[in-house]
């Protein structure tokens, strides 16, 4: 990621996470996640991911509804982490780490799935990022990404630092298909807001 947009990005980050839950109010992201949990096919005692996981409120969700699920929250914004770890519902469950999304600080093959909603389209180099969420995948693991689309052509819009980025289904299938992430569909939950449920195979 370019040096930077990531420091822009940070400190817009950082100065919103106080408010963050506040702005995008409860019901937005509970309507999103409810619809995800639809969609989620976990293993018995899952260790997954969360991606971009901002204030960790998707990450308590999936622990509430998976008594065995263990999981990790990652964000480059110290403020979200820190308001992740504040509101951590399931502490000896759930931890929250600082990192960015295209140089993953996990081992290949960890996960038994990675979710990532409402965050992608934030990614300069989105090929990358797939290509990380692929290595930390375990072989049969499962991508779930849930984000704003466009029907026919990449989107884009002047906002945040570096923009933000909007991807077609065909788009996205394509970057998964050149890192060995198979689509296995996609699904429309609020609006254009669209989740993707990818396989590693």
């Amino acid at each position: 990621m370019n040096k930077e947009i990531t420091t822009k990005k940070q400190t817009f980050f950082d100065r919103w996470a106080p408010n963050y839950d506040l702005i995008f109010t409860t019901i937005f992201y509970q309507a999103i996640h409810k619809r995800i949990l639809e969609y989620v096919e976990l293993p018995l005692n899952p260790n997954v991911l969360d991606l971009g996981c901002g204030t960790g409120k998707l990450l308590n969700r999936l622990a509430t509804k998976f008594p065995n699920l263990t999981g990790t929250g990652l964000d480059f914004s110290q403020e979200m982490l820190r308001q992740a770890r504040k509101n951590n519902q399931h502490k000896k469950r759930l931890i929250y780490l600082a990192g960015n999304a295209e140089s993953l600080p996990f081992a290949t093959g960890q996960f038994d799935a990675v979710f990532n909603s409402i965050s992608f389209l934030h990614y300069p180099n989105p090929q990358q990022v797939f290509s990380e969420i692929c290595r930390v995948l375990k072989q049969g693991g499962s991508y779930y990404l849930a984000d704003y689309t466009v029907r026919k052509e990449r989107g884009f819009m002047p906002i945040s630092p570096g923009g933000l980025k909007f991807y077609s289904k065909q788009q996205r299938e394509e970057l998964g298909l050149n890192v060995g992430l198979e689509c296995l569909g996609h699904y429309y939950l609020l609006g254009p807001i669209l989740l993707s449920k990818f396989q590693k195979n």
